[in-house]
């Protein structure tokens, strides 16, 4: 008659060079030995028997402690014999001692590297730089690509979408791109006041209010504006979809995800943010107005009359040449900021406040060699 399988587990010496194992070798039963192990020596470099056939239960800790057992005995010298143990344990033995041995096989973890130093982390910070531009460079060929394949075929372009992004990223946009512009124009003709005012030269702030704005102030602070508020919602939903694997469903389902969703982003991005900007001038000029007349006594109709004759046709349409190239750059350093997410939502994160960053890096740059060109121009 066995014993119960709840019965603890035993280690007993039954000769010089022999071991009897009973009880249940499992996690409840087992402790008593896991503390007799570090006692255990066995005399000589003789053989040793192990008896395992009164072992009524075994599970993965008793398997565990079984194994430390003969791999301590085998330490001491001698060869080890296991004998009795059924074919279902010795089973469960054998995957906890080709574990154990696949551990032993890993490389112990390396000791932590010192950190880099001056010229090392800017070698580094460089070679990471010209790795994301040069994939940059790739996102915007396959986006360019896509685009020539939609003109070819215009059936294939997904004017929902289009219209969606229009409206969110245009329309929905209008209140803080107009208070902003307002608030603007305001404190250019506020800080120019003070100057004027002084050279009996009140009238001229509709020049400095009108070539700021129209020329500058108008399509900087618009782009820059959707830059933090589509750029960023951009690379967040594609950022998400990454994580999700809904692009990776997309692919499976043969849906460019450059057609479904980027190229609509472009798109809308190139539409709205002209537009955006006539309106950021409009309300741009209206705070200078205001502040004009309560400040320097200039009224509407005077300071309007004095601008019509300081900014020509060319100062306005210099502005509005800049909006859609600033918005291939958001709509893009977005898109492509989005489809580099790696990992979770931590990941999604970085690369919104990375598009954010970029995208007004770019666009600052951009109005610089802008403003080179048009000077180089005579414009």
């Amino acid at each position: 008659m066995h014993p119960p399988r709840d019965t603890p587990a035993t280690l007993i010496r039954s000769g010089p060079h022999a071991l009897t194992l009973g009880g249940a070798w499992t996690a409840r039963n087992v402790a008593p030995v896991d503390a007799q192990l570090g006692t255990l020596v066995v005399d000589g470099k003789a053989a040793v028997t192990v008896d395992a056939r009164s072992i009524t239960a075994l599970d993965t800790a008793g398997a565990w402690v079984l194994h430390t057992l003969l791999v301590r005995l085998r330490a001491q010298g001698g060869a080890v014999t296991l004998q009795g143990l059924p074919a279902k344990q010795a089973r469960l033995l054998q995957v906890v001692t080709q574990h154990r041995e696949d551990q032993a096989r890993v490389p112990a973890q390396a000791t932590p590297q010192p950190a880099p130093g001056l010229l090392e982390g800017l070698g580094r910070k460089t070679a990471l730089l010209a790795e994301q531009a040069y994939a940059m460079l790739s996102f915007v060929g396959e986006v360019a690509q896509v685009f020539v394949g939609s003109l070819a075929h215009p059936s294939r372009l997904r004017w929902r979408p289009i219209l969606f992004n229009i409206q969110r990223a245009g329309f929905d946009a209008l209140p803080i791109v107009g208070l902003l512009s307002f608030l603007l124009g305001v404190v250019v003709a506020y800080q120019g006041a003070a100057q004027l005012r002084q050279y009996g030269a009140n009238i001229f702030v509709a020049d400095l209010v009108g070539l700021s704005m129209l020329r500058e102030f108008a399509p900087l602070i618009t782009a820059i504006t959707l830059a933090g508020r589509s750029g960023s919602a951009f690379a967040a939903q594609i950022g998400t979809m990454v994580v999700t694997e809904e692009v990776d469903a997309m692919r499976t389902l043969g849906i460019a995800p450059l057609e479904l969703l980027v190229l609509p982003k472009i798109i809308a991005m190139v539409v709205v943010l002209p537009l955006l900007t006539v309106f950021a001038d409009v309300l741009g000029v209206a705070g200078g107005m205001v502040m004009a007349r309560s400040q320097l006594d200039v009224g509407f109709d005077d300071f309007l009359d004095r601008m019509a004759k300081a900014v020509s046709a060319t100062s306005y349409l210099v502005g509005i040449a800049k909006a859609p190239v600033f918005a291939v750059i958001i709509s893009v350093v977005g898109c492509f900021q989005g489809f580099r997410t790696r990992g979770g939502a931590d990941s999604v994160g970085q690369q919104t406040t990375r598009s954010v960053v970029q995208s007004i890096f770019l666009v600052i740059v951009a109005d610089a060699l802008f403003s080179i060109a048009f000077s180089l121009l005579d414009l």
